[in-house]
């Protein structure tokens, strides 16, 4: 065992989760530039999340008769493997190898055809997860995503604790696993999930990036190929330790300026790279998952004032408000359906927001269903201070939005949990429709 693995079997155990409702108390943030240039620098915390044998562990969340049977994703005579699971890798099969050698190698193994379109709702699904922590999400590629949050760490916990929240989540929302890496910068995060595989979390510290890094064969860099590394090899150049230590100067003439350049400076770990969030319209919004499902109207209404609660806060908090109310549920047997409006004037009211949440829910003419997750999104943003609300006839000079900045300026003070509505505090509670 090496000394950066002996260093990361004695950090601190894994923080018992949320219990119910679970607190993502943050999701869809406004859009715009991730991160400037100049706030990329040692104390990012970045998270690297990637599932674990996605396309095979989607097939095998709706056919679990296939669990711990071989299998994977592809024709089953031609084409290619796409993905296979663990008890087929250990045949050897691994994705981008034909069909008819996964065969040859075992048999048994199953072969499941691919389905796209499911997998794309899969991984929209997982993305809007990790959105419920932080604006800063990167996805690169429909089963892996870069995640900054480092501005997420205050309200919900250490980095450690909130990858552990998020593996959880993914398990809970989507019943596939996930491998999260943690540390400084993205190469070394990326590299970090890669160690954790599968269905676990290593976190890197930036003061032990070097001694995780330098043991490790240099093709665990990422980039080096078969066709560098073997380049590297007839160099003398082992690990990344060697690498490291072999003057740039060479590397670049081995290799051209670029790459050369490049090697020397991963070999120690330094990315500056930024996770560079992804476009589309700006939108807040927040989803909680219910710990059991529900059929309950009452905790439905109770949560959805809190999730409501919590998308209002957030909109103030950016200085936005909006005019797009939208509605999503997902039920028991993981239906997912959602319903928006659009509102004469733009609010960021937490009243106002769930009334119209509720007139949303009543609209689907729903009789008791078991409900698993509900969740509020608000589009049609403009500046807060650009915008103007009507006011009605009958509105006091100070009333509910001014109790809300108040007790925002406590929140940002003393955190996000210690101050909400009494109501919901109690149990039972059952507004009038």
């Amino acid at each position: 065992m090496t000394a950066a693995s002996q260093a990361l079997a004695q950090a601190p155990t894994q923080a018992a989760q949320p219990t119910r409702p679970r607190r993502s108390w943050t999701s869809w943030l406004p859009g715009g530039p991730a991160l400037p240039p100049a706030s990329v620098h040692h104390d990012r915390v970045i998270m690297h999340i990637d599932m674990d044998a996605f396309y095979a562990s989607v097939e095998l969340r709706r056919r679990p008769e296939l669990v711990g049977t071989p299998m994977f994703v592809g024709g089953a005579e031609r084409g290619v493997v796409l993905s296979a699971n663990y008890e087929a890798r250990a045949f050897g099969i691994e994705g981008g190898m034909p069909s008819s050698r996964a065969r040859r190698l075992c048999p048994q193994a199953v072969a499941v055809p691919p389905d796209f379109d499911t997998y794309g709702e899969v991984s929209a699904g997982i993305v809007a997860v990790f959105e419920s922590v932080t604006a800063h999400v990167e996805s690169a590629s429909i089963d892996e995503a870069y995640l900054d949050v480092t501005g997420s760490l205050r309200a919900l916990g250490t980095p450690r604790e909130l990858g552990e929240y998020l593996r959880a989540l993914v398990a809970d929302e989507q019943g596939i696993t996930c491998s999260v890496g943690i540390a400084p910068s993205k190469f070394i995060a990326k590299i970090a999930s890669g160690q954790a595989k599968p269905d676990g979390l290593v976190e890197v510290l930036p003061g032990d990036v070097t001694s995780f890094l330098h043991p490790l064969p240099v093709n665990k860099i990422v980039g080096v190929g078969e066709a560098t590394g073997e380049k590297l090899h007839r160099l003398g150049i082992m690990t990344v330790a060697d690498l490291a230590h072999t003057p740039a100067s060479t590397l670049q003439r081995a290799f051209g300026p670029h790459q050369g350049a490049l090697l020397s400076e991963l070999a120690w770990g330094r990315d500056a790279r930024r996770v560079v969030a992804r476009p589309g319209e700006r939108g807040v919004g927040c989803q909680e998952t219910f710990s059991r499902d529900t059929d309950d109207p009452a905790v439905v209404r109770a949560e959805l004032l809190r999730v409501a609660g919590t998308v209002a806060w957030r909109m103030r908090q950016a200085g936005v408000l909006g005019r797009v109310v939208t509605l999503t549920l997902r039920f028991a047997d993981f239906r997912t359906v959602s319903k928006s409006l659009t509102l004469s004037s733009p609010t960021d009211s937490t009243d106002e927001l769930h009334a119209q949440a509720m007139a949303l829910y009543r609209k689907f003419g729903l009789e008791r269903p078991r409900i698993r997750r509900v969740g509020i999104r608000v589009e049609g943003l403009v500046d807060a201070d650009k915008a103007y609300c009507q006011p009605t006839l009958d509105a006091p000079e100070r009333g509910w939005r001014e109790a809300e900045l108040a007790t925002d300026a406590v929140r940002r003070k003393f955190g996000p949990n210690c101050v909400q509505r009494a109501v919901l505090t109690r149990n039972g509670y059952a507004p009038a429709p």
